[in-house]
Order: structure tokens, then C-alpha cells, then sequence
């Protein structure tokens, strides 16, 4: 089994935009899996490995997902004669977890005693509603700040499923990368540390968030506060959709009850 993993990290990982989450993956489906053949690949095994993994039940996910895609990744290159099914634990309801207006001012303030691209980080979280990755990876090649526009569609890499928006940059926004932009380079990346790409943000970001008094919050919080926002202002969904590189469907599902027309026709015709 363990030799299924480190093949898949090795053949597949170097070609995906985040070769160390899958590494991590492994690590982790290593421990339990060593020893084991892909015949024991069960649905009784996948549970005991969500109990002896002792995570929550989004990384027991995505990790049997990985050890799933490994799976098939040797099937089809013939180093198995058969694929088996890799049960995964039921998707997890989505956090309802977002910032309020004083709370994204308190995580700026303490933002502003962590590395400088920490605020910066924090700033294109909040008003552009892009993933972590996409704004880590992002170069100034892709900021046009005459033309105020950001594309978060890094060149040549490949297209995922997670979905990255081409988008005007807000007017709160532009200063700050006005600014910013005067300290970078060409194709330097717009979140750095002396001009290194950050592979992550996760110390400084707890860190930023423990100083602001916030509690469950993780970068990943911006984007839901970015699209909350959007919502209370009654955005369109088409367009805030668009904005956030989501399909409306997910945006109405995770989002909709924010939105000041939410179920309102429904309410008026009792009326």
C-alpha cells in the first residue's frame, strides 16, 4: 500500500499546483496503511483510519481522497489489476464562520505586527475573496494596477476544479498595492519574504488572529467574509459569483441566507 502512496506522490504530485499537500497526505495514510494491501482498502478500514488519524472529519476526507486517487493512479499505469472502492467519511456542513467589520479591523491592527506581508495577505483576502493559494502564488506580472485588474490565474499553470477569478481590484484595495507594487519586482510574487514566495502563512496568521482576540479563524475565513460581505450588500449572485470563482449554486447554497432578498418573495406573499 505504502508503495502505491510514494508512487503517486512522485509521479502525480510534482505536476499538481500543491505537490506538498499531497506529501502531507501521505505521511499521514503512510502510518496506517504500512503493511496493509490495497485488497484491505475497506469501508470498516476507512473508518478506523478516520478514528486512529484523529482529525476532523474535512482532512480524514481529502486524505482517503488522496489515498483513492492513488489508487487509481496505479490502476490505470497497470500495477494493479483492479481498483477497489476508498469510503470517505460524509462532507462535513460548510463553517458559518465570517468576519465582522471591527473584527477584520482588529486582525489588520495585529496583522501590523507580524511581517509586513502579513496586513498586505489579510488586505487581498478580505476584498478579493481568492483562496490561499491563489493569493500566495500570485505574481506582479498579474496585478495591472493602471488598469485595475488582478489575475489570479497563474500563466501556464494547470486549470483545477478550484476555480481562480480574472477581477477588478476594489478601490480599498488599489492603494495598498499601489504601495506594495513599489517594493516588488516584475515577476517577483506579491506575498514574499525578501523576495521568496511564502509556502505558508499559517504561523503568522495564528499568530495575527491570537493578538486580535479571534478564535476559529483561518485564512480560509477571509474568503467566507469576503463572500458574505457581497451578500449583505446584495450583490447579484451572477456577479459575486463571478468575483469569487464560484458557481452560483455554491454561492447561494453556502451563502444565500446573508443576502437581503434571501427567501423574501416567499415571506411577502403571507404577508
Amino acid at each position: 500500500m505504502t508503495d502505491v502512496l510514494a508512487d503517486y506522490a512522485q509521479e502525480h504530485g510534482p505536476h499538481t499546483n500543491t505537490p506538498w499537500r499531497i506529501a502531507y497526505a501521505v505521511a499521514g495514510l503512510a502510518e496506517f496503511w504500512e503493511g496493509r494491501t490495497v485488497a484491505e482498502v475497506t469501508k470498516e478500514a476507512c473508518r478506523r483510519y478516520g478514528i486512529a488519524r484523529e482529525r476532523s472529519a474535512g482532512t480524514v476526507r481529502r486524505e482517503l481522497g488522496v489515498l483513492r486517487a492513488a489508487i487509481n493512479h496505479a490502476y490505470r499505469e497497470g500495477r494493479l489489476t483492479r481498483a477497489v472502492a476508498v469510503h470517505l467519511p460524509d462532507k462535513p456542513n460548510p463553517r458559518d464562520r465570517w468576519l465582522s467589520r471591527s473584527e477584520a479591523a482588529a486582525l489588520l491592527r495585529a496583522a501590523l505586527r507580524e511581517p509586513r506581508v502579513m496586513p498586505l495577505f489579510v488586505l487581498l483576502g478580505l476584498y478579493t475573496g481568492q483562496r490561499k493559494e491563489a493569493i500566495l502564488s500570485l505574481r506582479w506580472s498579474q496585478v495591472d494596477v493602471d488598469g485595475n485588474r488582478i489575475d489570479f490565474n497563474s500563466p501556464g499553470a494547470r486549470r483545477t476544479n478550484k476555480r481562480r477569478s480574472k477581477i477588478p481590484i476594489p478601490p480599498k484595495l488599489l492603494p495598498h498595492l499601489r504601495r506594495a507594487r513599489l517594493r516588488g519586482t516584475e515577476m517577483g510574487f506579491v506575498i514574499n519574504e525578501n523576495g521568496h514566495r511564502l509556502r505558508d502563512i499559517k504561523r503568522g496568521f495564528a499568530s495575527a488572529c491570537r493578538k486580535a482576540g479571534l478564535e476559529s479563524v483561518s485564512p480560509h475565513v477571509l474568503r467566507h467574509t469576503c463572500a458574505t460581505w457581497l451578500m449583505q450588500k446584495g450583490v447579484r449572485m451572477w456577479d459575486a459569483a463571478g468575483f469569487l470563482g464560484m458557481t452560483t449554486e455554491t454561492l447561494e447554497r453556502v451563502y444565500g441566507s446573508h443576502h437581503p432578498d434571501y427567501l423574501k418573495s416567499a415571506a411577502e406573499a403571507l404577508s
